[in-house]
Parts: structure tokens; sequence; C-alpha cells
């Protein structure tokens, strides 16, 4: 099927669709395209980098936590670790957006390719180090009913062939 083809029964499908809310005189609560599992929101969202989520994630985790005096120490350190990491990813989505854009102009060698992995993996394995040095002093001080919490929101899931941080939300 041509492009042209395509496109116009995609506009005419699109028409259809919205003429027929348009007459019922309710809004669609879904748009007519788009994969079931994208998330779909309209633009406003509350945090939009690493950076921004980091402290709500933080103060969430604390009072989950009911992190201690005695603990305090250690959650620093944690909680400076995660914020310097979250800066971080901050700026690679930067870098990840400019080289989107060369890689646009200029499609990198497979070679190429397969260094920038390997150079993001030894990143990945470095920050995962990172938080490792932190996060198990502060484990090692939690009580058993604190380790149970603490299983929840620290431990890395498996979400969609990724790690992520626990929760539906991911600080790295």
């Amino acid at each position: 099927m041509s492009n042209a083809l395509a496109g116009a029964l995609l506009s005419i499908g699109l028409s259809s669709g919205f003429a027929v809310h348009a007459q019922s005189g309710t809004a669609p609560t879904e748009p007519p395209l788009g994969h079931p599992g994208m998330r779909q929101h309209d633009g406003n969202r509350a945090f939009t980098k690493p950076s921004e989520r980091v402290e709500a994630r933080l103060a969430y985790m604390r009072t989950a936590l009911k992190i201690t005096d005695a603990q305090q120490a250690q959650w620093n350190a944690f909680a400076e670790t995660l914020r310097n990491q979250a800066r971080s990813a901050d700026q690679r989505a930067q870098q990840f957006r400019a080289q989107r854009e060369q890689d646009a102009r200029e499609r990198p060698s497979a070679i190429a390719r397969l260094e920038h992995e390997q150079q993001r993996h030894a990143a990945s394995a470095t920050r995962i180090n990172e938080l490792l040095a932190v996060e198990r002093p502060l484990y090692l001080t939690l009580s058993a009913e604190q380790k149970a919490i603490a299983d929840e929101l620290l431990a890395p899931r498996r979400h969609g062939g990724h790690f992520g941080r626990g929760g539906s939300h991911r600080l790295s």
C-alpha cells in the first residue's frame, strides 16, 4: 500500500471517529490512535526531569521508611547520591536529545553504536555501584519492619525489559 493511500485512509478514519464524538456531544476519552500501552498526558506534568522528581521521591521514601535520628547520617548519604544521579540523568537526557538530532542527519556505524552501548552499560554499572555503596549501610541500620518496606521501595524491578527503581518511578 502506498504512503499516500495509507495517509488518506488514516485521515478518513480519524475524521469519522471525531465526527461520531462531535455528534454525540461527548469528548473522546482516549485518542483514536496510539499504542494501548502508551502513556497519554496533556503535557502538564508536575515533573519533567529526574532532578525535579527526586525530592518528592526522597520525601516519600523517608516518610514510608520512618527514618530515625540514628539513621539520619546513612539516609543523608543515600539521598545525596540519588540527587547527584538525578542531575546526571538530566544531563544524559540532554545529551541523548542532541545525539539523536545528530544521528538523524548522519547514521553512526555499527561499531560506533556498539561502542556507545558499551559506554552506556559501563556508566550504568558505575551508578549501581555508587548506589549500593550508600544503600547497603542504610539498609543495615533499618529495623525488620523498615527492611520490609525498603525491599519494596529500593529494590530494582524489571519493567518492560529495563530495570527501574521500585514503584512506578525511575530515578536513574
